[in-house]
């Protein structure tokens, strides 16, 4: 029965997952321009200006949209299928173990600490305060949602595109 529904969805998830390996580059580009001017702001004791609004808006936007395609991707993916079908077998296949777990959970949390970053700097008082916050949350993020992506060089390798 998956076999089949994967069949009739099979082009529609590979298009999804194409989109889903594209998008990821501009999140990761975005982070790390995030995270670096962040920081260069905060200890160079710049003023927190549109750029750095616009900067973490648009991380914001597009953490989001990648993650509302990867919960799409989640619930029609194969994979997670079988990862699912037999949750105990699956946290001993390391491969079945991150697509069924560790990939999302960890998306989630770093998208969350993205979200509750922004929130934070905006509430800031001082430009100092809206950088430090932002450099210390992003960060935190970019280390979680580096380690969650399935690098052409990991244990669980995904194409560039």
């Amino acid at each position: 029965m998956v076999l089949f529904k994967f069949v009739e969805i099979q082009p529609m998830y590979t298009a999804v997952l194409h989109l889903h390996n594209l998008l990821r580059y501009v999140v990761v580009i975005l982070l790390i321009i995030a995270v670096a001017k962040s920081f260069i702001s905060w200890f160079g004791k710049k003023e927190y200006t549109s750029t750095d609004k616009k900067i973490s808006l648009f991380l914001l936007i597009s953490a989001h949209l990648q993650l509302v395609i990867g919960l799409g991707l989640y619930f029609i993916s194969p994979i997670v299928d079988a990862a699912l079908a037999d949750f105990g077998a699956s946290m001993k296949d390391a491969q079945l173990r991150f697509w069924g777990v560790e990939h999302i959970l960890s998306m989630i949390i770093g998208i969350a600490i993205i979200t509750l970053g922004r929130i934070m700097a905006k509430k800031a008082t001082t430009d100092s305060a809206m950088h430090r916050r932002q450099a210390i949350y992003f960060l935190l993020a970019m280390i979680l949602i580096f380690s969650a992506i399935p690098w052409p060089w990991s244990t669980v390798a995904r194409a560039w595109f």
